[in-house]
């Protein structure tokens, strides 16, 4: 996912001069054309300083170039929150944050690089864009999307290898892919599409049809999204996320404040933050979000 996005937006900068990197002290084989085509004249690197590299953006955006800037995400998120909020959100200064690694993706490494919250505390910055991309597909998509932005964005690519879900030719300027139709519908974002599909499979299997809506664009959300949930008689909610102003969050507050009918039945996701090791499947787990969790709380308003 990270390589693919960053592919697209090297072919971006190819032919726009304007656009430029800056990274935390990143490496990847997508950077590494980025060091070598374009070192010291659209690329920079502030080394392990991401409070610096959103300065840095936010003036070189003020002067009108393209920024990208790129860290692990808990770092570019929170770690860079005031500067973020004040530079880009207040001002709505155009750079897009790029973070890889929400949730449990660095899985090994512990609560310093585990991220939980950074909906929360992103969708709260003014004129900020989140994305969210479930596969390749939507993240080169999204890539070219976030590149013609008016507005500051922020997207949260995951560090797991997923299978691609659709084609790079499906229009993704809803906010959304839906897989699916039934009564009951499971909203989820990022990896944790691919755990609701799998839901989705059994379900099936026993005659039971629900539908799947990956919500990639997570603010703002689409009049066409909300309009497509009222479809439903009941939604689920799914996230690798703290339940606190997170996808749930959204989707109750389109619920409410569009008067839509249809019943929020259930937010699946973390309910405090979890400090864990182990391996990312063991860590879902013990948090109740792994596939027979997530059955098995569907299970309980199904029956």
């Amino acid at each position: 996912m990270r390589d693919t996005f960053w592919d697209r937006i090297y072919g971006l900068a190819k032919r726009d001069k304007n656009l430029v990197l800056i990274d935390a002290d990143m490496g990847a084989p997508s950077l590494d054309k980025f060091r070598i085509d374009f070192n010291g004249r659209q690329y920079f690197s502030t080394g392990i300083a991401e409070q610096s590299m959103i300065a840095l953006a936010s003036g070189l955006a003020k002067e009108g170039k393209k920024v990208f800037t790129y860290a692990i995400a808990p770092f570019i998120t929170s770690r860079c929150h005031e500067f973020t909020k004040l530079n880009c959100g207040l001002m709505k200064i155009p750079i897009n944050l790029v973070g890889v690694g929400p949730g449990f993706s660095y899985d090994d490494s512990g609560p310093t690089h585990h991220l939980t919250e950074d909906i929360s505390i992103m969708r709260a910055i003014p004129n900020l864009e989140i994305y969210c991309p479930s596969d390749n597909p939507a993240a080169e998509a999204l890539a070219e999307k976030m590149y013609y932005s008016k507005n500051p964005t922020y997207i949260r690519l995951d560090r797991e290898i997923l299978p691609d879900l659709s084609g790079r030719d499906e229009s993704l300027v809803r906010g959304f892919r839906e897989f699916g139709k039934g009564d009951l519908a499971i909203v989820s974002t990022g990896n944790m599409v691919h755990t609701a599909l799998e839901a989705k499979t059994h379900y099936s299997g026993k005659g039971i049809q629900i539908g799947v809506i990956d919500l990639h664009q997570l603010k703002p959300l689409s009049k066409e999204f909300k309009k497509n949930i009222s479809q439903y008689k009941n939604l689920v909610s799914l996230e690798e996320h703290i339940l606190d102003g997170g996808l749930g969050s959204i989707i109750a507050e389109t619920i409410v404040d569009n008067d839509l009918p249809v019943k929020l039945k259930k937010r699946i996701g973390l309910s405090d933050y979890i400090y864990a090791y182990g391996g990312r499947e063991n860590i879902q787990k013990s948090c109740g979000i792994d596939t027979s969790s997530v059955i098995n709380k569907i299970d309980e308003f199904i029956n």
